[in-house]
């Protein structure tokens, strides 16, 4: 403050004050109280005058701080337990719950991904007990030597989840602002239909989730649909289960032959015919067929404008990935089974795919797909997102994805599922409204469980967010990964 403002606002009073302090000095009641000089009244009096001057100034330019938890100290924050709840739904299930608790009364909701079991996360738990569940990246570098591709990384996933939900309940602010801040306020859902063997059937089916208000469709059509029509598939007879189902796609000899993709195509014109042309369509499960099938399926798809064919070779299998993808005018995705960044970082930077699909309970949580999809924006691919679990893991998705540039839609497979969106409260209903999810703006994930909704749902003979005192002992006294 300029010192001639301060004065002229002073004086004024010090002349209002002077005659109210009397003589050189005032006698205080108290005998032991030492004598006090009226200058030095003066100077107090001034001093705490301009200091209340100076005070509504600050006030003026600093307001006051707001929506902070008092109720927890984050610096002396401790997770105390990890506890579960196996949830049974229709569709890729069951699907497990985790809960994450700390010292001071404050949770965190997470979830491993579908049909994975709890291990995956309880093996982590002595791991975890006794740190700051802030500390996000440094928990996250801790046990992502535990994670693995597809199903193996649920574990290391529902953790970083549900370490954001505290993080965001204990600073009172939803997920996707500790990101950098939403780039949309809804989220596009993506879904497929139930199939038939009947192509107008199927189409008939597509143009129902038209009317549920979805922008984007997705049809899984594969070789199956083939089966007992002659001279469609060629392939040795007598494989084997295991063959059909582990033993990768170049390795089972397995080609489409031109009856089978004329009749493949006649599924994909009855789907167009009943939902147009206008909308996005994605295609996903082709079979285990060879490297040539996939790029000729992907030239007879080109007519009917594909937004993706998915995951049409495993991944790992880059070059030949790249063979399709140069070759077949119908884009290619993949990405759901990838857990490390850097594999994601290959697929982009070569440009081994159009577009990417991380699922994230398997990509690493909320942080680490967030930043896939902020290195593929740089390398120009679209990032959509694969999602097939509850309400929990879904809020991570939207939270993600409203932070994401590149982020193309999501998918859910729980449309036809009527107690899905009842599992949780706290959030705005229905969660899916007209083909779009809102971004909630409550702190955390948004999300509250619904405790009775729940237990009617859960996996017979589990028990609910019981205690785990069997996984409090370290599962290794030494995870270091070099000496």
């Amino acid at each position: 403050m300029n010192r001639n403002v301060l004065r002229s606002w002073i004086l004024p009073h010090y002349n209002r004050l002077r005659p109210q302090i009397g003589k050189e000095t005032v006698k205080i009641s108290d005998a032991n109280q030492p004598n006090i000089n009226r200058r030095h009244v003066l100077k107090s009096s001034l001093a705490m005058m301009a200091a209340g001057a100076l005070g509504r100034g600050a006030e003026a330019t600093e307001p006051a701080i707001k929506n902070v938890n008092l109720a927890s100290s984050p610096s002396t924050l401790k997770i105390t337990d990890m506890r579960y709840a196996v949830i049974v739904k229709p569709g890729p299930s069951p699907c497990v719950l985790i809960r994450i608790d700390t010292n001071q009364g404050v949770y965190g909701l997470g979830e491993v991904r579908d049909v994975a079991g709890p291990q995956y996360a309880l093996a982590l738990k002595s791991r975890l007990v006794g740190e700051n569940p802030l500390r996000i990246d440094y928990l996250f570098q801790k046990i992502a030597q535990f994670g693995g591709g597809a199903r193996q990384a649920g574990g290391v996933c529902a953790v970083e989840m549900a370490l954001w939900d505290i993080a965001g309940k204990v600073y009172n602010i939803p997920i996707y602002q500790m990101l950098g801040g939403k780039w949309r306020d809804t989220i596009r859902i993506y879904a497929d239909t139930t199939e038939s063997l009947d192509p107008k059937e199927y189409g008939r089916r597509a143009k129902e989730r038209v009317a549920m208000g979805l922008t984007w469709m997705k049809m899984d059509l594969g070789i199956n649909v083939l089966d007992g029509i002659p001279d469609t598939v060629m392939r040795p007879a007598g494989l084997d289960k295991w063959e059909q189902r582990e033993q990768p796609h170049p390795f089972i000899a397995t080609e489409v032959t031109d009856k089978g993709i004329d009749r493949l195509c006649e599924y994909v014109a009855a789907v167009r015919e009943n939902i147009g042309y206008e909308m996005p369509l994605s295609m996903d499960h082709l079979g285990h067929i060879g490297v040539k099938s996939a790029i000729r399926l992907g030239k007879a798809y080109e007519k009917f404008n594909l937004e993706w064919m998915e995951d049409v070779i495993p991944w790992y299998y880059t070059d030949l990935l790249k063979e399709i993808t140069d070759a077949s005018p119908t884009p290619t995705l993949t990405g759901e089974d990838i857990y490390q960044f850097s594999d994601f970082e290959t697929l982009c930077k070569n440009h081994v795919v159009d577009k990417i699909h991380p699922d994230l309970s398997t990509s690493g949580g909320i942080l680490q797909t967030h930043r896939i999809g902020d290195m593929a924006f740089q390398h120009g691919v679209p990032m959509a997102m694969h999602f097939a679990g509850t309400p929990v893991a879904c809020m991570a998705n939207v939270h993600c994805a409203a932070a994401t540039r590149n982020f193309l839609a999501l998918e859910n497979h729980s449309l036809d599922v009527p107690f899905w969106q009842d599992l949780v409260t706290g959030i705005e209903k229905p969660i899916i409204n007209k083909g779009y999810i809102k971004v909630p703006e409550t702190p955390g994930l948004g999300v509250t469980l619904n405790d009775d909704e729940l237990k009617r749902h859960l996996k017979p003979g589990t028990g609910y967010f019981e205690p785990t005192p069997m996984w409090d002992e370290p599962q290794s006294w030494d995870d270091a990964l070099f000496s």
